[in-house]
């Protein structure tokens, strides 16, 4: 039952990171990480972004096996197969009309839950995400820390593909992550304290 109640968790994030990717990849937006590597890369080739996605986190699988356990390694593994999977099914069946505006924050914050979803079942995006997990385990550095720096990163480069208003809406859809990651990456206080009264 546990086992099940995970990778349902584990499908159910992908499901909404993908649909979150779609929407902000339909009016040309970025996210942070390595979706938003991959998303620059979309633009300057032929691949579409499930396949640049997969191909990106290979290298980091590595540190994901080394540092964090091979159960989390695959896991990861398992997550960015689903999310590339998904992200090619959307492609072809999901077809949207959106204001910049509402896919910013639309995008923005269903990436955001479904990573909080994958963090909370020791799973990840593989990537910068395995990257922030890493740190925070290691060295206590909040992942939103690391999530808000890798935006900077790739926003910088960003400039390089997109106009100013691209730019502002994207940096909006990043503001809006970062903000989710932050604020449910763990249970808040009262809800802490609400669990230990009930226990």
């Amino acid at each position: 039952m546990k086992l099940t109640h995970q990778w349902l968790s584990i499908l159910e994030g992908c499901i909404l990171v993908a649909l979150g990717l779609h929407i902000l990849n339909s009016v040309g937006l970025l996210i942070s990480g390595t979706a938003g590597i991959g998303m620059i890369l979309l633009k300057l080739t032929s691949l579409s972004f499930g396949q640049l996605f997969f191909v990106l986190n290979l290298p980091f699988y590595i540190l994901a096996w080394r540092a964090l356990g091979k159960e989390f390694a695959f896991r990861t593994f398992a997550a960015v197969s689903i999310l590339s999977l998904l992200s090619e099914l959307f492609r072809h069946i999901v077809h949207l009309e959106i204001h910049p505006i509402a896919a910013a924050i639309l995008g923005g914050m269903l990436v955001g839950f479904g990573l909080i979803i994958l963090f909370r079942h020791n799973a990840s995006l593989g990537g910068l995400n395995i990257l922030a997990v890493y740190l925070e385990r290691r060295f206590n550095i909040h992942a939103s820390r690391t999530t808000l720096i890798a935006d900077l990163c790739v926003l910088s480069v960003a400039v390089l593909v997109l106009d100013g208003w691209s730019l502002l809406y994207s940096l909006l859809a990043f503001l809006l992550l970062s903000s989710v990651v932050g604020r449910y990456h763990r249970p808040p206080k009262w809800a802490q304290n609400n669990e230990t009264k009930h226990a």
